[in-house]
């Protein structure tokens, strides 16, 4: 229970399902935990969990398109915990088109959230990680990240751009020396509020329940703490050598 003891800790878009589920196990295990969302009524109720359950918490409403409310967030954790050990960059949005019908002003918004929030995290958690001379970044990218869905062409492009930019990421803090190891996790279909509402905008969320069910070889989509569990594990000294790289937490269906 004391994995994460003494460590602060940074989950955006912690309102909500895998946000969430990492800011409780986190939490859990011992760690200060910051959790951050757009969502403030919702982020709130995360942090009272958290605090009924024992653990210590703070909740900051934050957009993490907005390098402002970054510096802010940066501040903030800074002025309660006095460092930064961990962040989990979590927060994200989807987009169910393809290619030819998706507009630039929902790409521009999608990659704003997905990809800008990521790049802005990662930068800001460096300049405040490397005082210390220790730090993990956890960025959440997706199997989208890694292979191809006609139907998500914007999503597909901003989660495999959170992966290659974990290993530019990982690989500069290496060669600086500043010992911040930078790891992407990659879910398969996990049952949260936003694949339920991907679900109910593309027609009947049962019918579209058992055919995700179907498309992962173990049987059945996954659940947040699936994802937290590995996310634990990188946020933790137990992965203390393991950077640049991704952790896939997907069900088998990247091995198809």
């Amino acid at each position: 229970m004391n994995r994460m003891s003494g460590k602060s800790a940074v989950v955006t878009g912690g309102a909500l399902g895998i946000g969430r589920a990492c800011a409780l196990k986190l939490a859990e295990e011992g760690a200060l935990v910051t959790v951050t969302d757009v969502d403030a009524g919702k982020g709130s109720l995360v942090v009272a969990e958290i605090r009924k359950r024992g653990g210590d918490a703070q909740f900051i409403e934050h957009d993490v398109a907005d390098e402002s409310q970054w510096v802010h967030v940066m501040q903030g954790v800074v002025e309660r915990y006095k460092k930064l050990d961990v962040l989990v960059n979590n927060a994200g949005v989807a987009l169910g088109k393809d290619v030819e019908h998706t507009t630039l002003a929902e790409w521009r918004s999608l990659m704003s959230i997905n990809l800008d929030g990521v790049f802005l995290g990662i930068k800001h958690a460096v300049q405040a990680m490397k005082a210390n001379g220790t730090g993990s970044i956890v960025n959440l990218s997706s199997i989208e990240g890694l292979v191809g869905d006609p139907n998500l062409a914007a999503y597909n492009a901003s989660k495999g751009g959170v992966r290659l930019l974990t290993k530019s990421a990982a690989l500069y803090c290496a060669k600086a020396g500043y010992n911040i190891r930078v790891n992407s996790v990659h879910p398969g279909y996990i049952w949260t509020p936003m694949v339920e509402n991907f679900l109910k905008s593309q027609g009947d969320v049962a019918q579209g329940r058992k055919l995700l069910d179907s498309m992962h070889p173990i049987g059945h989509i996954g659940e947040p703490d699936d994802i937290a569990y590995g996310v634990l594990y990188l946020a933790s000294d137990e992965s203390k050598f393991v950077t640049g790289t991704e952790l896939v937490i997907d069900g088998g269906y990247t091995a198809q």
